[in-house]
């Protein structure tokens, strides 16, 4: 399942459609539902064109969007005349009752035209438009091609033959083809290349980008564009009045209404259709920036930690934060036996003060205390981990320093495992301190990715929440920024809190340690001499101790040990059944041990 671009008719390779709406259309359409995408970075294009220091643009149809350019950019636009004047003959738009006139008038027209040879080019709005319009052409038996999202493939292949004698091609709107139509042998007496219009778009630029495809480099040509009062656009606008207005001036099935004063009001919807998405991308823009102002903030955070400048300051900062913070919340409480577990899980320390110096002393005192304590122990550690690895780097310089230039190095808590990437001879020059850099810069960027990632989707979640503040006769926007500003808040927090406890806990993930030698297999007994060769009763292997899972059900499982019959190394294994005395008790029956419980419930448990 491919997403359409409705304005360009290409397919957006690579997007879907979140929330799991694009998993419905796969279930519905009865593909494979792959599954669901997690955004890791987002931004608007105008705040994405916004990040260049010189902005400008050029292209044939910015005239209708000058208001826009300003106010989004500071942009100015201006019109160059033409290299050679414009002899296009831009016709009044043709009006129909129902659609169903409005295309047989258009394959009336493309027959005429066809006899004539002059080549047309067809544009929709939609690829069933186009399909359509194909199917009626293919009963005329006029030769024709289709360009639409099912045959981009061939898109400048069909562009450049749409100028030569008697062509017929049928495309989905022109945005930007990239392909000059040049008009074959003979075209230009005959009138040049007619471009026919099937229906208005929302909005006039691209209407202009058809037209502007005959006529080039003062060619002549002529577009029409045709039009019915059940269009999107038409019924948006009071298309009922119009109709009504032809049933009373006597309106026969299939005639066209031409007025230059039917051609200014189209123009004027659509100039209130552009002014209205004008005004949604421009509040869209307005919800961006406040999501700009904390994709800076963290961007800034995530560069540090991706090319290790300023990271050790960011540190620096991350315990201090978090040692004042928790400081902070349990000086409100008063609990001082909440905050010896909170240091101990973040810090892996004791708190650096007694239960009476915490009851008497300052947030900021305490803070600084159990800063300096936490900060101190880590410099230790970072400098027992380069002494420690540093032999091991040592000697595999040294070995294959010519060949490997950089190693993976996997890091743990003892629940999650980062790897980080150790450039092999400056861990070696700087006698092991690389190793620990890496450590910072791999936890840190993992982390932030990690944080930052379910932030966006909390965001997202936001912004549909707000708009029922409009309810309460609130601004959404206003609602937007605090909500926002809280939770960057809470996600710092918890994000720093998460960094410090794994630099403190954190350690090189060591290799799981080989499974010694089984024992050799018994030898069967001579049952002549009643003697073997079966060696003294080897001591058993310890099994290798197995990961243990995380969901407290599933480890209770793999924690119990399984209950087997002793076997003689001579026997084959038997499956051991229960012995049973009597009759068989139910699952729902009373256990017989008389407690009152269910059997599955009591002794059944461990059946």
């Amino acid at each position: 399942v491919k997403i359409v671009d409705e304005n360009t008719g290409r397919i957006l390779e690579g997007r879907r459609y979140s929330e799991g709406l694009h998993q419905a259309i796969e279930a519905k359409e009865n593909v494979k539902v792959e599954g669901d995408t997690q955004t890791y970075a987002t931004i608007t294009l105008q705040n994405y064109f916004r990040m260049y220091h010189k902005l400008a643009g050029m292209t044939g149809t910015a005239e209708t969007e000058a208001a826009e350019f300003w106010e989004i950019y500071n942009l100015d636009v201006v019109v160059i005349p033409t290299h050679k004047p414009v002899i296009r003959e831009d016709k009044e738009d043709l009006v129909f009752k129902t659609k169903r006139e409005k295309y047989n008038a258009i394959i009336e027209e493309i027959e005429r035209l066809h006899k004539e040879g002059r080549p047309v080019l067809v544009g929709t709005t939609s690829v069933e438009v186009s399909e359509l319009l194909s199917r009626m052409l293919k009963r005329k038996g006029i030769p024709h091609n289709v360009l639409n999202a099912k045959h981009h493939q061939r898109e400048a292949e069909i562009i450049a033959q749409a100028g030569q004698k008697g062509a017929v091609t049928i495309a989905t709107n022109m945005a930007g083809r990239g392909t000059d139509i040049k008009l074959g042998p003979g075209v230009a007496e005959l009138g040049g290349l007619a471009v026919i219009g099937t229906e208005h778009h929302d909005a006039r630029r691209i209407d202009r980008q058809l037209r502007g495809r005959a006529g080039r480099q003062g060619d002549p040509g002529s577009s029409q564009f045709f039009v019915s009062l059940e269009d999107d656009l038409m019924r948006l606008f009071g298309s009922e009045r119009i109709a009504k207005l032809l049933d009373r001036l006597g309106y026969k099935e299939g005639e066209p209404l031409q007025h230059p004063m039917i051609t200014r009001s189209i123009e004027r919807a659509q100039k209130k259709v552009e002014e209205n998405n004008f005004g949604i991308r421009k509040r869209l823009l307005e919800y961006d920036n406040v999501m700009n102002a904390q994709r800076e903030a963290i961007y800034t955070r995530r560069k540090h930690a991706l090319y290790g400048d300023r990271l050790t300051v960011d540190i620096y900062n991350t315990f201090k934060d978090v040692a004042y913070s928790i400081i902070e919340r349990y000086k409100d409480l008063n609990d001082y036996e909440g905050l010896k577990q909170e240091v101990l899980r973040t810090f892996s320390i004791n708190p650096p003060f007694s239960e009476e110096e915490f009851r008497n002393q300052k947030v900021e005192s305490l803070a600084e205390k159990l800063f300096q304590e936490a900060y101190s122990t880590y410099q230790r550690k970072k400098k027992q981990m380069a002494e420690k690895l540093y032999p091991a780097i040592r000697e595999l310089y040294l070995a294959q320093g010519d060949r490997v230039k950089r190693v993976i190095v996997p890091f743990t808590d003892g629940i999650r495992v980062v790897e980080g990437i150790v450039d092999l001879k400056k861990a070696y020059d700087t006698q092991g301190e690389e190793i620990a850099n890496a450590f910072e810069r791999a936890i840190t960027l993992a982390l932030i990715d990690d944080y930052w990632k379910t932030h966006l989707r909390e965001m997202d979640h936001l912004k549909q929440a707000v708009q029922t503040a409009a309810y309460e006769q609130k601004d959404p926007l206003l609602v937007y920024k605090f909500e926002a500003f809280e939770l960057l808040k809470d996600m710092l927090y918890k994000m720093n809190k998460d960094i410090t406890a794994f630099l403190m806990r954190g350690d090189v993930m060591t290799e799981r340690p080989p499974q010694q030698q089984q024992a050799p297999k018994p030898q069967p007994i001579n049952i002549k001499t009643g003697r073997g060769s079966m060696p003294e009763p080897a001591m058993p292997t310890p099994p290798t101790p197995q990961p243990v899972s995380v969901n407290p059900q599933v480890a209770r499982q793999q924690r119990r040990p399984r209950r087997t019959m002793p076997q003689h190394p001579n026997m084959p294994p038997q499956p051991v059944e229960p012995i049973r005395k009597g009759k068989k008790i139910g699952r729902n029956d009373p256990c017989p041990c008389g407690s009152g419980k269910k059997y599955k419930h009591c002794h059944g448990r461990f059946a």
